[in-house]
């Protein structure tokens, strides 16, 4: 195994996790606490959130090593390989970059932050559907265009393994 097959093994496990997680939240989590009133949804949304941004290293590790991963892949594959492999090995982590984790720091995150700063308690029926009104759908769409790439990515990556 050389050692570009071993940074592209590793860079299509991390960035499938990814494509799992935020697929989970697109299919299961979203659908399901978008079921609860607007007070219960930013509280239950708050507690989910507390948990990656109190720094989880299981997840820290998955969500960055995906970038650091696919960096070295992309450089390995450039320096190592001629023809198609670089380009889609390159593309991916272009891709992955601007599809996934610039939307997640873009908009993702300043969106969770905003909602980490409410205390619910202090807020009447209308404060709380303004607050949901704002988040969720913006949210929502995406994180879908995180999954979509997210997910088009580790396929990607999936088939340059399969060639190589």
């Amino acid at each position: 195994m050389t050692l570009l097959e071993l940074a592209l093994i590793v860079a299509t496990l991390l960035a499938a996790l990814t494509a799992g997680f935020v697929f989970s939240f697109a299919s299961v989590v979203m659908p399901g606490i978008g079921n609860l009133t607007d007070k219960e949804f930013i509280r239950a949304f708050q507690a989910i959130d507390g948990v990656i941004q109190a720094g989880h290293p299981v997840f820290g590790l998955v969500w960055i090593g995906s970038v650091f991963a696919l960096v070295a892949a992309a450089i390995l594959a450039v320096l190592q390989n001629d023809g198609l492999v670089p380009t889609l090995v390159v593309a991916s982590a272009v891709v992955y970059t601007l599809g996934v984790q610039l939307p997640t720091f873009l908009i993702n995150v300043p969106l969770n932050n905003a909602l980490q700063m409410l205390n619910v308690d202090d807020m009447d029926e209308l404060m709380l559907a303004s607050e949901r009104r704002s988040f969720e759908n913006r949210w929502v769409r995406w994180n879908l265009i995180r999954t979509a790439f997210a997910s088009g990515v580790s396929v990607s990556l999936m088939l340059v393994l399969l060639w190589l």
